[in-house]
């Protein structure tokens, strides 16, 4: 079978299980297309033509044009899912991609606010008073945004989901569909049910069920938020903003507060605690910055350490 050929009814068959997302499903494209132009490069058109070596020397070439091992990463889980897909069908083939060792990825933790930051960035510049001007609305709804992405930890995608029927007054929950189409339901704050029912005032009416859309009614878009949420980073905190800075520091400031991991890997929606696990981590850096800063017995900086050299 040609590679192109394999990749292709690849990412059909994957598009249509619905098991991953469109964001995986183009990023396993692009990388897969990449490989079988180094493949062509190499004279390999077939994909009984591809062993280890063949494969390793692609992510070396890769790696040697400075591409970060992260990414790297991303490209063998492409060669990977390629090839356990294309054993389903025929599990005599040869799978070149067992074996192949990887490099070990830094762990990078999460960017996130303080409890103080946070609190600056929902205290919105003027609370508009009932209910005329376009930016009325603007402000009513970037102001909700930031509050669910907030109190309720969502992902930027997950919030772009979102429908006026995924909220329950009653029960002060949110309904969310969270990665590989995963439903959860979490818990919302009382200051985003304010501003909720502000938001809902001005909301333009009409068909649309999404719950954000923009001037003319139409649901808003991943980019769309990801665009207001940087600028109200700038306005409010002095600095650019992405949406899951909000949701990583909600989850920091729940465990600090909780000390309950589990409840922390439900309010994400993580399937493993593994992953949840890197809130702990964030823990011990925030405490190691309030040690040197507070603490009698801390480093005191350059000229105490050349006081004691040769002393000890």
């Amino acid at each position: 079978m040609l590679i192109e050929t394999a990749i292709a009814q690849f990412i059909e068959t994957l598009r249509r299980s619905g098991r991953a997302s469109p964001a995986t499903i183009s990023a396993y494209g692009h990388d897969l297309l990449a490989w079988s132009r180094f493949s062509q490069q190499r004279g390999q058109t077939e994909i009984a033509q591809i062993d280890r070596s063949s494969l390793r020397a692609y992510l070396m070439a890769e790696r040697s044009r400075g591409v970060a091992i992260r990414s790297l990463h991303r490209h063998f889980a492409a060669l990977r899912a390629l090839y356990r897909h294309l054993q389903h069908d025929a599990p005599e083939l040869r799978n070149p991609v067992q074996g192949l060792a990887m490099p070990r990825v830094e762990q990078r933790l999460p960017d996130w606010l303080t409890v103080d930051q946070a609190h600056m960035l929902m205290q919105p510049a003027a609370t508009p008073k009932a209910a005329e001007t376009p930016q009325d609305f603007t402000s009513l709804r970037d102001q909700l945004i930031l509050e669910l992405l907030y109190s309720s930890a969502l992902r930027v995608s997950e919030l772009a989901g979102l429908n006026l029927g995924d909220l329950d007054r009653h029960g002060g929950t949110v309904r969310v569909l969270g990665k590989g189409h995963k439903e959860r339901i979490v818990p919302v704050g009382q200051p985003a049910w304010a501003a909720l029912r502000a938001y809902l005032a001005l909301r333009p009416a009409g068909e649309e069920m999404a719950l954000f859309v923009n001037l003319r009614g139409q649901r808003l878009g991943v980019r769309s938020i990801q665009m207001r949420v940087k600028k109200l980073g700038e306005t409010r905190l002095g600095q650019p903003l992405h949406p899951h800075t909000l949701r990583h520091s909600a989850a920091s400031h729940l465990l600090q507060s909780s000390g309950d991991l589990r409840a922390v890997q439900e309010y994400l929606g993580h399937a493993g605690i593994g992953t949840t696990a890197i809130y702990t981590h964030m823990d011990y850096q925030q405490l190691a910055r309030v040690y040197d800063q507070a603490h009698p017995r801390a480093r005191r900086g350059d000229q105490d350490t050349k006081h004691f050299e040769g002393k000890i």
